[in-house]
């Protein structure tokens, strides 16, 4: 690079052409990559519930095994219990400890004056305790009729392990089935995005990329039927609109253009009148500028300039500074009863009644907002402000707007704050203006139509 040229970052080139565009991702496929991760959070979901009735129903299931595996056994073991047949009593606890649901055996014998003997019986790897059911039931017989003797209990645990295995095979059916079911919808959105919306989509880029000015007449088709009115055909239409603003949009440039070639001429002896018209409307702007145009006291920005020159000459001069913040009160209800067009005019005589109150030649008014004022008077101390507040509440009073709506008087009122400017605990105008701000709040707290400081 030679010396002395700035340096220029490389920046890519813009496409020649729309269909240049290298696209990323398409809508298609980002709603399939969306769609694929909603299902798999779904399918996680749903295996998770799916597994958890499975376990609960295989736990229902072993629980009815037990059952039936104790109404079968009761009586024999009772029998063999009381015939103090223990050779029997083992064998029947052997039959039931082969029966797959079964993992342990508990048999409790009750032994006059004794303590109860206790048989058990685990089949092997069978886990102690864990999440399999138990059935506990007691044992009685019946030596004769009407007498019945309780002579022991027994209690049957299910194999967690039988558990654990029909789950596993339960749980790889509910994983393929909610998969394929994820994948099948993914596949189906994808096809029906394909056909409904990509495919015309791109018809639309491409039918935009050719258009020129002389091609603005050419409609643009998208081949569908007629039953088949959605957002694509609002598209097609809009589209279709816009080629023939676009058309006639020109042809008016055209002959504009034309006309502007033949009034080149005269405007050129135009340029120096409307150069000096405009200055002096420029005059006028600029005074427009600075006063609001409703009730012709100055705008805030006026206001803003005015108030740190008072601020420099009162701390120059060693003089004091007051502020008044006046707010309309319930100006939303004035309008709501009366219109806007007579809150305009109620602004406006509340400006007037600022204007004859305040006629020395250092006080300034100001409308800094919608139905709030400001005052600013130069040479007068807090106690001097208060009593031209109320001056000006006063006069507002002897006007009688009236004010229906206002929940303090029948009359349109003010809600004053009186602040005055301490240089010791003043840095700046806004903490003056904040200080005023809270006084009108306070004001306001107290009840509205007051001058508080």
């Amino acid at each position: 690079m030679p010396a002395g040229e700035p340096a220029v970052d490389a920046q890519p080139a813009a496409p020649d052409h729309p269909s240049d565009t290298v696209l990323g991702h398409s809508l298609g496929r980002k709603l399939v990559l969306a769609t694929l991760v909603f299902s798999l959070l779904f399918t996680g979901l749903s295996v998770a519930a799916r597994t958890w009735l499975a376990w609960q129903a295989n736990v229902a299931t072993m629980n009815t095994e037990l059952a039936l595996i104790g109404d079968v056994f009761q009586r024999a073991l009772a029998k063999a219990i009381w015939e103090m047949d223990r050779e029997d009593l083992l064998a029947h606890m052997a039959s039931m400890a082969q029966v797959q649901s079964v993992g342990r055996i508990e048999l409790r014998l009750r032994q006059s004056g004794r303590s109860p003997e206790v048989l058990q019986q685990r089949k092997p790897g069978a886990p102690e305790g864990g999440r399999a059911p138990t059935l506990q039931r007691e044992l009685s017989y019946s030596p004769y009729p009407g007498a019945v003797e309780v002579i022991g209990d027994f209690t049957l645990q299910g194999d967690e392990r039988l558990l654990w295995l029909r789950l596993r095979g339960e749980l790889l059916e509910i994983v393929l089935t909610q998969v394929l079911q994820s994948v099948l919808l993914a596949g189906l959105i994808m096809w029906l995005f394909h056909r409904s919306v990509t495919v015309h989509v791109r018809r639309i880029a491409r039918h935009l990329a050719t258009l020129t000015p002389e091609t603005l007449g050419r409609r643009l088709q998208l081949q569908r039927a007629a039953a088949h009115r959605d957002e694509l055909t609002l598209l097609e239409a809009g589209v279709n609109h816009l080629q023939g603003n676009l058309s006639d949009y020109l042809a008016r440039q055209h002959r504009d253009e034309r006309e502007l070639a033949a009034h080149r001429d005269r405007l050129a002896d135009l340029v120096d009148a409307k150069t000096t018209e405009l200055r002096a409307v420029n005059t006028r702007l600029e005074r427009l500028s600075r006063a609001d145009p409703l009730t012709d006291l100055a705008n805030r920005r006026h206001f803003d300039e005015v108030k740190e020159t008072e601020l420099r000459r009162a701390r120059r001069q060693q003089l004091p500074l007051s502020l008044l913040v006046c707010d309309v009160d319930y100006f939303k209800r004035y309008n709501d009863t009366y219109g806007h067009a007579h809150g305009d005019q109620c602004l406006q005589a509340v400006a007037d009644a600022l204007k004859q109150t305040f006629t020395r030649s250092g006080d300034f008014c100001a409308r800094i907002g919608g139905e709030e004022f400001a005052v600013l008077l130069p040479a007068l101390d807090a106690e001097q402000a208060v009593a031209a507040a109320e001056r000006l509440r006063a006069r507002l009073l002897q006007m009688g707007l009236p004010h229906t709506g206002s929940l303090v008087a029948l009359h349109v009122t003010l809600s004053i704050g009186v602040a005055q400017f301490d240089e010791e605990t003043m840095h700046r105008f806004d903490e003056l203006m904040q200080r005023a701000d809270e006084a009108l709040y306070r004001a306001k707290n107290r009840g509205r139509n007051r001058v508080s400081n």
